[in-house]
């Protein structure tokens, strides 16, 4: 379910540049990893309502760090959605 240290040192790599894994696009990428694994696991396992509210909390933590990542600088911004595949 969870995504393994490769996978996110790669995705800091791709997403955080100089700034590190503490970087809002960095943190976004993690995230957006994170929810597609969970998404993956609740369309097998429907009855998992303790992942379904933690899936929920992981959603809305991504939601927030959009909204301060867009107000910060929106071209990047649209950019990390696109090459994330993200609506919004």
């Amino acid at each position: 379910m969870s995504i393994t240290t490769e996978r996110k040192s790669e995705l800091v790599e791709k997403y955080g540049k100089e700034a590190g894994p503490g970087a809002s696009p960095a943190q976004i990428a993690i995230l957006t990893e994170r929810i597609k694994n969970l998404t993956e696991h609740l369309k097998d396992q429907k009855k998992d309502f303790s992942t379904r509210r933690g899936l929920l909390k992981l959603i809305g933590k991504r939601k927030r760090l959009q909204t301060y990542y867009q107000k910060q600088d929106p071209t990047a911004y649209s950019a990390l959605i696109r090459e994330l595949g993200l609506r919004r």
